[in-house]
C-alpha cells in the first residue's frame, strides 16, 4: 500500500495558501480605511511568494470567491460567495477526488480487493470534510485571527 503524501487529511500546500489568502481579503474588508490589496501586497503580509499567490488567486477568482481588478483602484476583494463559502467544499474542491491511501498505481496494493482499511480511511476522510462544512470564510476571521490578521493589513 502506498501512502499519497498531500492527501486531504493533511492538506496540500496550495490549499492551505488559498485559505490564508481569504482569511486576509476577509478582514482587508472589515478595514474600512484601506484600499483593495494587490496580489503582491497579500504575498508580501502573509509571507507567500509571490507566484503562488497569484497561482491561488487565479483559481480563486476562477471559482467565483475572488475578484481581481487592475489598474489604478484595482486590486483583490472577496466576493459575497467567497465571504460565506464552507471550509470543508473549499478544501473538497481544492484537493480534488482522491483517497487517503493509494491502493493501485505504481505498486498496487495485494490487498485491494479485500481491504477493509482503505473504506475506514476514507470515511475518516469525509468526517474530516464534514466537520469542515459549517466552518465558513467569515467564521475563520472571527476574534482573535480577525485582529490579528488585520494588524498585517497594515501598509
Amino acid at each position: 500500500m502506498q501512502v499519497t503524501y498531500g492527501a486531504p487529511m493533511r492538506l496540500t500546500r496550495f490549499t492551505d495558501l488559498a485559505l490564508r489568502v481569504l482569511m486576509r481579503l476577509a478582514v482587508t474588508e472589515s478595514a474600512d480605511d484601506q484600499a483593495p490589496p494587490t496580489t503582491r501586497e497579500v504575498a508580501d503580509a502573509m509571507h507567500i511568494p509571490y507566484t503562488h499567490t497569484a497561482k491561488v488567486v487565479a483559481r480563486l477568482q476562477h471559482l467565483g470567491l475572488v475578484e481581481a481588478r487592475r489598474g489604478r483602484g484595482g486590486g483583490l476583494s472577496l466576493t459575497p460567495a467567497g465571504r460565506l463559502a464552507s471550509v470543508g467544499g473549499l478544501v473538497r474542491e481544492l484537493e480534488g477526488p482522491g483517497d487517503v491511501v493509494e491502493c493501485e498505481g505504481a505498486t498496487p496494493c495485494p490487498l485491494a480487493a479485500a481491504c477493509r482499511l482503505r473504506r475506514a480511511l476514507h470515511r475518516a476522510q469525509e468526517a474530516f470534510y464534514d466537520s469542515l462544512d459549517d466552518v465558513t470564510v467569515d467564521d475563520l476571521v472571527a476574534s482573535p485571527t480577525g485582529p490579528l490578521l488585520i494588524g498585517l493589513t497594515t501598509r
